[in-house]
Formats: structure tokens, C-alpha cells, sequence
């Protein structure tokens, strides 16, 4: 299936290309996003020459592109199109440790967000990834993709988690705080939460870090198993240490601890030292992990030794919980709006008061340092 046609031709509809050398594939996106409100899938490929071909008589407003294909790979179409015409890319990813990789180096090169690929049951993928793959692609039709300059080596970003019935809050991980703020001490954390664009975002922040730094915990919407290759990327271009979280790992002086994807990430205290809580759980707002459980575990654990940053990203999970750190005496800080390539988190947290001041994103690294 070459053309896929058009629904609609008003001004307001998302025109996709999709990108794959699966035939099954290719007809599987196309059927759940032709089935969207809003969305028509123009043209669905092998491969990115043929995409080319195509893109010269229509210019998408969002590629849906496999990383893996003969003729010309994901990558190199993905660097050309992003130096020559910034277009939002959505990456459709095996759940390989492969796969996560490449993803990576894709989501460094400017690309959007991942989506993952259907292994073996199409018709379960369909029932259970339509909601993803939709909300993926409406993000990415949002995102100022201007803002995702390639870097000089690669890194991901996260698709939206299927939406729930009853969207549901922090509180089903952790019960809110009482009233009393905690008094400040020598030891000080930072927490970090972003989304749609952040994993550029988190390596402008953290590769601007001196090796002597705060401890860090963050939580960047991604999926499982791509978060250990994203720390890992990471690591080898920051002078901090980066890894993938785990149970009980200690806050430390110059280490970055990012919460691993499909679970969440509490912030704890014991006596004067500071550890994570790896756990599973419901989606909180839609997301696993989600920002709000690590704010409000801030807010419990630390109080006034904290900072919260709130960087890019769409919806409104983490707004709650950084309100919750300022009650709770922790400085806040917000990524302002013409840094960020979606201006939803950080709007929502402002909107609600829990933001003391927002920054563009080169000015939040000195936010962190003065935590030290």
C-alpha cells in the first residue's frame, strides 16, 4: 500500500507518512491512524527514498519511520531531513536492547518521540497501542521541532501511554503529605520530570554539569527497556555519572539516577542519606513512571532540601507534585515556553502556582548548582 488517500481536506487534519519496510506493519499504522479523528495517513512506504519521492509532491506534517530498513536506514534519512526540513518524526522501535539503541541514537538526531513496533500479534497490538500511537503522533504535530537541533551523537524521547478510563493521581502510589515542611540540611536533592522532547533537554542540562553536582533523580516519560540505553548515552557524554535506576540506589554527589520505564520512582530518606524506591504500580497520569510520584516523594522526603525542575513535555503530569514541593518548602523551576519544544507541563505547573520562576532551558543547569 503506496497512497493511502485522504479523509479530509481541511486545513486542521495531521497528514502522515509512514515509513517501514514491513508491508504488515505498514498497513497496521495505517488502519489505526486513518481510523483518528483528525489524522489521514497520505502515503505509507518501504523506504526513505521512496519517502522522498513522495514528500516532494506532499510535505507530511509527521513521519512515522522505522530505524531498520535496507536501501537507505532511519538514521541517515532522519540527519538529512533534519538539517535540510525539520519535520516531527515519531520512531516506530522494536523492543530490542537493539532496537532501544538505535532509538536512541534517533531520538538524539531529532526525532520526537518512540513508538514500539508490534512483534508478533497485530490484531492485540491494534486493540491495545491505538491510543499510543494516535497520542504519539498528535504530540508530535505539536512539538517546535526547530528546538531539536541534531546533536553531535545520539538519545529518545517517549510515546503517551494508552489514556485510562479514570485518570488517575499520585495518590495511588504514595498518600499526600501533612502540612509540616521539613527543616533545611546539608544534603540536597534535585528532581527533574519532562516528556515530549526531554531527552534533548536532559542532555543539555546534565552535559553542562561539573562532575561535582547535586545528587539527581529524574523522571523522563519513556518506555521500558529504553531507559537504560538513554542513561547510557547519557553517561558517555556528561562528566556526572549517569545510570538507569535501581531499588535502593543511593543520592549522591554528582550522579544522575534516571527512573527506569514501566516503573515508578519514589525519592526516600533515611537519617541524613537519600535513596530511590523503584516500585511497580497503576499509570499516574497516564504515565509509568510518572513525575508526580517522584514530586510528591520529594516533597515528603526532602522539603526544603530540594529543587524541583519541570522541563518540556505535553499534558499536565507533574504540575500537582511540584505544587506539592513549594507547600512543602522546596525551590521550583520551570523550563520557560520559548525553550521548550511542547509548553505543556511546564504551562500547567505555572498555571497552578507551584513555579517560583521559569527559565530558558541553558540558564537550569545554574539553577541546579545552587543546590550544591
Amino acid at each position: 500500500m503506496e497512497h493511502c488517500g485522504s479523509k479530509d481536506s481541511g486545513m486542521n487534519v495531521i497528514k502522515v507518512i509512514i515509513v517501514d519496510d514491513s508491508a504488515v506493519v505498514r498497513q497496521v499504522l495505517s488502519a489505526l491512524l486513518n481510523a483518528a479523528s483528525g489524522i489521514t495517513v497520505t502515503h505509507a512506504v518501504a523506504n526513505p527514498l521512496l519517502a522522498i519521492e513522495r514528500m516532494k509532491v506532499q510535505w507530511p506534517d509527521v513521519i512515522v519511520l522505522d530505524v531498520e530498513m535496507p536501501k537507505m536506514d532511519g538514521i541517515t534519512f532522519l540527519r538529512k531531513l533534519m538539517v535540510e526540513h525539520p519535520t516531527p518524526v515519531v520512531i516506530c522501535s522494536t523492543l530490542t536492547e537493539k532496537g532501544a539503541q538505535t532509538s536512541v541514537e534517533a531520538l538524539t538526531a531529532g526525532a520526537v518521540s518512540i513508538i514500539t513496533k508490534p512483534r508478533l500479534d497485530l490484531k492485540q497490538f491494534l486493540h491495545d497501542s491505538a491510543d499510543e500511537l494516535v497520542s504519539a503522533v498528535r504530540a508530535a504535530a505539536a512539538a517546535h521541532v526547530g528546538k531539536l537541533a541534531p546533536r553531535p551523537s545520539p538519545a529518545p524521547l517517549a510515546p503517551l501511554p494508552p489514556p485510562l478510563t479514570v485518570k488517575l493521581n499520585a495518590d495511588v502510589i504514595l498518600p499526600p503529605m501533612d502540612a509540616r515542611p521539613m527543616t533545611a540540611t546539608t544534603e540536597r536533592v534535585v528532581a527533574i520530570g519532562t516528556s515530549t522532547g526531554g531527552t534533548q533537554a536532559l542532555e543539555e542540562v546534565l552535559s553542562a554539569l561539573p562532575r561535582v553536582s547535586p545528587g539527581i533523580v529524574v523522571v523522563q516519560h519513556m518506555p521500558e527497556k529504553f531507559t537504560a540505553a538513554f542513561a547510557a548515552r547519557l553517561d558517555s557524554v556528561c562528566q556526572v555519572r549517569v545510570k538507569e535506576a535501581e531499588n535502593n540506589d543511593r543520592v549522591l554527589q554528582g550522579q544522575v539516577l534516571i527512573a527506569p520505564g514501566g516503573k515508578h520512582m519514589l525519592l526516600r530518606r533515611t537519617g541524613a542519606q537519600y535513596f530511590v524506591e523503584v516500585v511497580d504500580g497503576p499509570l499516574v497520569n497516564r504515565h509509568r513512571p510518572s513525575v508526580d510520584v517522584l514530586f510528591r516523594s520529594a516533597a515528603r522526603a526532602a522539603g526544603a532540601n530540594a529543587l524541583g525542575v519541570i522541563m518540556t513535555g505535553m499534558g499536565d503530569d507533574g504540575a500537582a507534585g511540584m505544587l506539592e514541593m513549594l507547600n512543602a518548602g522546596a525551590r521550583t523551576v520551570a523550563q520557560d515556553e520559548a525553550s521548550c519544544v511542547v509548553y505543556g507541563m511546564p504551562k500547567e505547573a505555572v498555571k497552578r502556582g507551584g513555579v517560583e520562576k521559569s527559565v530558558p532551558l541553558n540558564a537550569i543547569y545554574r539553577e541546579i548548582l545552587l543546590q550544591l
